[in-house]
């Protein structure tokens, strides 16, 4: 069990990096098409059509890719202050209790996000194109599908997540969760 738990906790840290890079990508873009917009709008008295659908978009892939980090370093509102104050043991199965229960939410919110997904390749984007006419080529409208595949992705990953951090709950019981790599979160403060 442990060695599952570290190879889930080397892929999940791996993965999770590349989404925070990503994430840092969506957000400096986001920002420039905003102030774009705002250019635009405001000085040239002629506001873009697709900057408040791209704003949206980069944000949705933002959340989608940055939520597991959060919750895997424990940055989602939580009370923790039950499970602590309990025995070690019984904190810990009330732990594993509310991730199992989760994990389940989770299972149906992958279900509901596939099925969403699956809805968006019907419509297109009212505002998001593909420019490819400066190719000589049809512009391609961007499909709705994209944009919802931020909320099923978000979601597999939280699930990943979860189901790490059920196994190193189950560490925790057999007296072994120091022989599982630590979770740092990308700025670690010292207390002092």
């Amino acid at each position: 069990m442990l060695a599952v738990t570290r190879a889930l906790a080397a892929v999940n840290a791996l993965v999770l990096a590349i989404g925070r890079f990503i994430s840092i990508g969506l957000m400096g873009f986001m920002v420039l098409v905003i102030l774009l917009q705002v250019f635009f709008r405001y000085i040239l008295n002629d506001a873009l059509p697709w900057s408040e659908e791209a704003a949206r978009f980069m944000m949705l892939w933002m959340t989608g890719l940055v939520a597991p980090s959060a919750y895997r370093w424990g940055g989602f509102v939580a009370i923790e202050m039950v499970p602590q104050m309990l025995p070690k043991r019984i904190g810990a199965l009330l732990m594993l209790f509310l991730l199992v229960v989760a994990g389940l939410v989770l299972v149906v919110a992958v279900q509901l996000g596939w099925k969403h997904v699956n809805s968006g390749w019907l419509f297109n984007s009212s505002s998001l194109k593909i420019p490819m006419d400066l190719f000589g080529m049809k512009v391609v409208r961007v499909k709705l599908a994209w944009m919802y595949m931020s909320l099923f992705v978000g979601v597999i990953l939280l699930l990943s997540v979860n189901v790490e951090l059920i196994l190193r709950t189950l560490a925790k019981f057999a007296d072994r969760e120091d022989e599982l790599p630590e979770i740092k979160p990308l700025m670690a403060v010292e207390a002092e």
